[in-house]
């Protein structure tokens, strides 16, 4: 899972919860409408101030940002496909000379 993702589905529920449309939150927070549709749809990857400074213009916590939802719970990552470096060494017997 994109923690980007997970950032940009809870500011947009937060956002929405404290009543504001994207174009008044940008002109709250100073950010422009097209950073938070960029944030939102999880194509932004924040810095942990930016975090902080967005939690604030809505007045929640920057935690809130980052906590997982059900979507995030209950994703599981696929398997690794095996890899050179992850091969364990062969055998002695099975170098080649």
């Amino acid at each position: 899972m994109d923690m980007r993702k997970l950032v940009g589905r809870n500011f947009l529920r937060l956002r929405k919860r404290k009543g504001f449309t994207q174009e008044k939150f940008s002109e709250a927070s100073g950010r422009t409408q097209q950073y938070i549709s960029g944030l939102e749809s999880g194509r932004r990857n924040p810095t942990v101030v930016t975090l902080f400074e967005l939690a604030s213009a809505l007045g929640v916590s920057h935690v809130d940002l980052v906590v997982p939802d059900e979507e995030f719970r209950s994703w599981r990552p696929r398997p690794r496909r095996n890899t050179h470096k992850n091969r364990p060494a062969p055998k002695r017997s099975e170098a080649p000379r």
